[in-house]
């Protein structure tokens, strides 16, 4: 059987574009987010063990930047089911030569497209319409003080956002910012 995905590489090491190959006929679509065969043949985590769904209403709305300390860290499979997103990741792990680096790509309900997010990164995204629905597949459960986040502001990062940032929830905006003697998470 030939597989409803494409796995597509960015410049960030174990990070991927996913694209979806919908079936389409005259009533619309059919499109498989996720499938454990077909994405370990892929050699992706195949296994999501929560599920989240998020709204945002407003454009030009940021979440993130987050993430888990290990051993809770987890690999995310992020899709934009109604509107477009900006969505953006940084490479957090210590032995990687894109430390610190990030990437972002627009991923919205026309482009069929879905982020795989490896362990070891943090992520965010900018909506970029007035309604925007996302649903994640994580490959571990949120443990609530494990948590951790990047301020979307760190001029350490550099992050080009396409819009100037607008409402950014009391707990993002609490991110700190990166300290010279960060290190990064080991994965």
């Amino acid at each position: 059987m030939k597989s409803r995905f494409t796995k597509v590489n960015t410049p960030l090491e174990g990070l991927y574009r996913i694209e979806r190959k919908p079936i389409v006929d005259q009533r619309g679509f059919l499109c498989r987010i996720h499938c454990e065969s077909e994405f370990s043949q892929l050699g992706l985590d195949p296994r999501p063990s929560q599920i989240n769904h998020t709204f945002t209403n407003g454009k030009y709305m940021v979440r993130g930047l987050h993430f888990q300390l290990p051993p809770y860290c987890e690999s995310k499979l992020v899709s934009c089911l109604e509107g477009e997103i900006w969505d953006v990741v940084v490479d957090l792990r210590c032995d990687s030569p894109t430390f610190l680096h990030w990437h972002a790509e627009i991923l919205s309900s026309e482009n069929q497209t879905s982020f795989y997010v490896p362990k070891g990164f943090a992520h965010g995204f900018q909506t970029m319409t007035e309604r925007c629905q996302v649903l994640y597949l994580h490959s571990h459960p949120y443990v609530p003080d494990k948590e951790r986040g990047l301020n979307p502001m760190d001029p350490k990062l550099g992050i080009d956002w396409p819009s100037p940032v607008k409402r950014l929830s009391e707990r993002d905006k609490k991110h700190p910012m990166i300290e010279n003697n960060f290190e990064g998470l080991e994965v």
